[in-house]
């Protein structure tokens, strides 16, 4: 289990996904993508295992600044790896995902991390941050971890 948390609630996987704009927001190479924002966000709801995710007062999270200039987080929740996983491969997601080399810089460091929340808990942007910041310095554990290196709610790697 989660440090610090009961083995009777069950949990739910979060993920914070970070990527950077090669162009300001408004251009025209950014068009497609800001445009298509309705449609992968809907696409996520709609999904199988989808649970919640972070949208900002004006109900997009492409206005936060927390991780830079021209930084866009992705926070949501899902009811298990195998719900997220579905969504970002194997999915209508993927045509976007195939072109994320024309509208976001290449990370140079870890841009994804996962982790456990006991089910009815939200994370803030701000622990998201913590834990992807804990992954970049410590690697994969239980308190933050990746898709090729998962562990499962009781802490089993995966």
């Amino acid at each position: 289990m989660p440090h610090g948390t009961r083995p009777d609630i069950g949990y739910h996987l979060a993920q914070l996904n970070i990527a950077e704009i090669k162009y300001p927001k408004d251009s025209p190479e950014m068009a497609d993508f800001f445009d298509a924002l309705d449609e992968i966000n809907a696409l996520a709801e709609e999904s199988e295992g989808f649970v919640w995710r972070f949208k900002d007062d004006v109900e997009e999270a492409d206005s936060i600044r927390m991780f830079g200039e021209g930084v866009l987080p992705n926070l949501s929740v899902w009811q298990d790896r195998e719900s997220l996983f579905r969504y970002v491969y194997q999915s209508a997601h993927t045509k976007f995902l195939a072109r994320r080399k024309e509208w976001f810089q290449m990370p140079k460091n870890k841009h994804m991390v996962l982790w456990w929340v006991p089910v009815g808990q939200f994370p803030t942007l701000e622990e998201a941050a913590k834990r992807l910041e804990y992954l970049r310095e410590h690697g994969p554990s239980l308190q933050a971890f990746t898709f090729k290196q998962a562990f499962d709610a009781s802490g089993e790697l995966v």
